[in-house]
Order: C-alpha cells, then structure tokens, then sequence
C-alpha cells in the first residue's frame, strides 16, 4: 500500500475532502461534464458551481489518478497499440491507446500524426520508468481500438491539451470498471467493494466511510 501524501491537497479547500473527491468521481467515472456533475451535486443537497468542479479535478485528480497507476498491477508480456482517428475543435487527431493481454490501459496520448515518429513518441512514453519490457506488440488489432472507441467525449473537447488532460485521469475510469463478464455477481460486488475502498484510501475519505 502506498503512503499518503507528505502534504494535505485538501488544505486550502473550503469544503470537505468527502465532497471533493466525490465531484472527481462523478466527472471521470461516468464522463459527465462540469455542469452535469454539479446538478447531481445539487440534487443531493450540495451546492456549488460547475468551476468548482473543474478546478477540483486539475488541483487533485492528478493526484488521484497518480496513486492508482502505482496500484495498478504489472502489465502482461503482450501489448496491442491502436491509433484511433478523432475529430478535435474541427480538426484530425489520432488516439495512441496501448493495452496489455488482460484489457489494462498502459497509456493514452493524443497526437496530430499517424507516423513513425509518431509511434516512437508514443513507445518513448510508454516505457518511461517501467522495469519490464513487452514481448510482443501487436499493432492495427481489434483490442486496442475497442478500448479506444469508448472515448466519444473526445469530440466535445476544445483542444488537443484539453483532450490529453482528461485522458490522462483514464486510470480512474478503469479502476471502477472491472470486467463484468468475466466474474459472477458475488465477485463482482466484492470488487466493487474492494475497487471503493482502495478509492476512500488514495482520497484520504477512509477514516470518515
């Protein structure tokens, strides 16, 4: 288990480390927007307003998703690595997405090209800081464009920054998504269970669930 943070990211915030984290988790794990997690807020009795919201998720998410990616298990010896051509304020982008055999994101980088230097930048990212190396990539498959489609929101973004920006926090999306198919509902429940207390861990809310 990783330990917290040396500093409260919580500090210099008027509301509760509860409500934050909570308005993080509704904006990333079901793509809403700034103001579609504030009336959900509302609804619930907590007012506040939709640059609240976003400000939460640049201030914290970051650092919500960082914990996660350190959580996350060691990717599999075989990654499949898509580009996925979006359209972006108008404009043809390319959604590099690696995943491993078992459907776990590596990473996800938005690009104006399709090239070969494309592609270098985006191995150059992918193994920054990792131990392990792939044994086989597999490029232009089904696997890694099925994940990439989920990305639709893409096309709401209003620049390439504001798009990686968000992909980035994808480790959180994953984290509540763990393959329904594969496992009963008992199991199903306990990791869901399992996935919300790691969540209460890394947002230092535990001691209040």
């Amino acid at each position: 288990m990783n330990p917290p943070p040396a500093c409260n990211p919580y500090k210099r915030h008027r509301v509760p480390a509860e409500i934050i984290s909570h308005g993080v988790w509704l904006y990333f794990r079901f793509c809403l927007s700034d103001r579609d997690a504030e009336e959900v807020m509302a609804a619930r009795g907590v007012l506040l307003t939709d640059e609240a919201v976003r400000y939460w998720c640049r201030q914290v998410g970051q650092m919500y998703a960082h914990q996660l990616r350190h959580r996350r298990p060691r990717p599999g010896a075989k990654w499949h690595l898509a580009a996925l051509a979006r359209t972006i304020n108008k404009a043809r982008h390319y959604l590099w997405r690696a995943v491993d055999q078992e459907g776990h994101v590596l990473d996800i980088l938005v690009q104006c090209r399709r090239d070969k230097r494309a592609a270098k930048r985006v191995f150059r990212k992918l193994l920054t800081g990792l131990t392990d190396v792939p044994r086989v990539v597999i490029t232009e498959q089904l696997c890694g464009y099925s994940a990439a489609q989920r990305e639709r929101r893409m096309q709401r973004f209003k620049s390439p920054g504001h798009a990686q920006r968000f992909l980035a926090y994808g480790s959180i999306v994953e984290h509540f998504r763990p393959r329904r198919h594969l496992c009963s509902a008992p199991e199903y429940r306990q990791k869901m269970a399992q996935q919300c207390q790691t969540w209460r861990e890394i947002t230092g809310t535990a001691r209040v669930a």
